[in-house]
Parts: structure tokens; C-alpha cells; sequence
């Protein structure tokens, strides 16, 4: 038989857990008694505790912002890395300008960047990457394909959701289209080709 004690105690987290979920805590609902154990492993003030539950919580917000980010981009997977990036293989490949490029200074700056070359020398790794780390620092960001987004806005034209489908490609704040080539622009269109 349960005693009224653990009847109440069970009540209580329920309540605080309930609590914090009302307030958008999601991280502090679940893991409340972990920080608890930790702050008395380490005997700390009630200022310090406080802290470290708004740390906690705030970097468990920021990781779901990142994994919302990485999600609505539509980036292939497996995710590319830059680490991962060989550049033994493209020798010509600046590396320093690569590594500028991984500041992301070009989207605050608004400024495009356009992949030249061959199939196969590592274009889609590239941008993929930094499209990658954007969305880990926070930018919204929106991949497609030359031909898909095309066929979209086409489909826009017909069904008369031009403006519509356009704000997809508009309001994120790095756009990557990859795989653009001419041979896939459609010349009958003026109102897209005035977009691209």
C-alpha cells in the first residue's frame, strides 16, 4: 500500500511536470530530476541552481530550433560535413575561400554564391555543408533542385499559387539550389525566368 507521503510526492511532480509543459519547458519536465540530482551532488546556491536550469533549458530549445531547421530545409541525406570534404581530390579548390564561405558572412551580407564545374568534384557536398551550417546557426534555410523548383513554380503558373510558391523560395534566408543547369530552364515562361 502506497503512503499518503509517496501519494503526494507523485501528485506534486505531476503537477510541476504538467507545470512546466504549460510553459513551454519541455526540457525541464523531463529531465527535473536529474538537475535536481546534479545541483545537490554539487551543494550549489539557489541563484546557481536557477541558472542552471535556465541553461539547461535554453540549450535543449536551441538543439529543437537546429533539428526544426535541419528538418524544413529538405537537405538530402546523409547530411554532408565539410570536415568531411576531400580536398586532396580538388587541388585547384581554394581552400581558404571554402573556409570564408563557412563563416556564413555571404547570408548576412545577402550576397550569392554560385558552385561552378564538372559533375562529380564535390559542388553538391559543398554547399550542402554550409547549408548544413546554417541551419545549426540558426538561418533558415530551403534546398531544392533546379528542375524541382522550376516544375513548382510551373505548376504555380497553372494553378494560379505563383505567389504562394514563390515565398518558399523567397523567405528563407539561404537558398540552395543545386543541380542548375540550363538545360532544364523552361523558355516559355517570362514571369519565372524573371524570378530565377
Amino acid at each position: 500500500m502506497m503512503s499518503s507521503k509517496t501519494t503526494n510526492d507523485t501528485k506534486r511532480r505531476q503537477e510541476f511536470t504538467d507545470r512546466c509543459r504549460y510553459l513551454g519547458l519541455k526540457h525541464l519536465a523531463e529531465e527535473y530530476q536529474q538537475i535536481v540530482n546534479k545541483a545537490t551532488e554539487r551543494d550549489v546556491g539557489y541563484y546557481d541552481f536557477i541558472s542552471d536550469v535556465v541553461q539547461a533549458e535554453a540549450a535543449a530549445k536551441r538543439q529543437r530550433r537546429i533539428e526544426y531547421l535541419i528538418n524544413t530545409s529538405r537537405l538530402p541525406q546523409p547530411l554532408k560535413i565539410l570536415a568531411d570534404f576531400d580536398f586532396d581530390f580538388q587541388p585547384k579548390l581554394s581552400r581558404k575561400l571554402i573556409m570564408d564561405l563557412a563563416s556564413l558572412s555571404f547570408i548576412e551580407r545577402k550576397e550569392s554564391i554560385l558552385f561552378l564545374g564538372s559533375n562529380g568534384v564535390g559542388k553538391s557536398h559543398i554547399d550542402r555543408s554550409l547549408a548544413l551550417m546554417a541551419c545549426q546557426s540558426g538561418y533558415k534555410t530551403y534546398y531544392t533542385t533546379c528542375s524541382e523548383m522550376i516544375n513548382d513554380l510551373n505548376a504555380g503558373v497553372y494553378e494560379k499559387t505563383l505567389d504562394k510558391r514563390m515565398r518558399k523560395y523567397i523567405n528563407p534566408q539561404l537558398l540552395l539550389i543545386d543541380e542548375m543547369g540550363h538545360d532544364r530552364l523552361y523558355p516559355n515562361n517570362n514571369k519565372i525566368q524573371t524570378f530565377l
